[in-house]
């Protein structure tokens, strides 16, 4: 089991001003976990600690520290739809 849980994990990635960038479905958080994990497998740098070498619980723990945004289909104009993206 993942720590934070997907609800835990709603609530932080809630807790912004913008409120364009709310997420309101957990399968949002799974694909965006798992096309992070897939930049990781590809050779990404992890950008946050997990008690794991996981990719998924590396992807989980970037979510959770704010180091990666969901962005909405709205947000990007090229159409990548909730893909995980590293804050400049």
């Amino acid at each position: 089991m993942l720590k934070p849980a997907y609800t835990e994990l709603m609530e932080i990635l809630n807790s912004g001003e913008n409120v364009d960038t709310k997420v309101t479905s957990r399968y949002t958080i799974v694909i965006a976990a798992a096309k992070r994990a897939r930049q990781l497998l590809d050779g990404a740098e992890p950008l946050a600690k997990a008690p794991s070498d996981k990719t998924v619980s590396i992807a989980i723990n970037e979510m959770a520290d704010g180091k990666v945004t969901i962005l909405t289909r709205k947000q990007d104009a090229a159409g990548r739809a909730d893909e995980p993206y590293e804050e400049e």
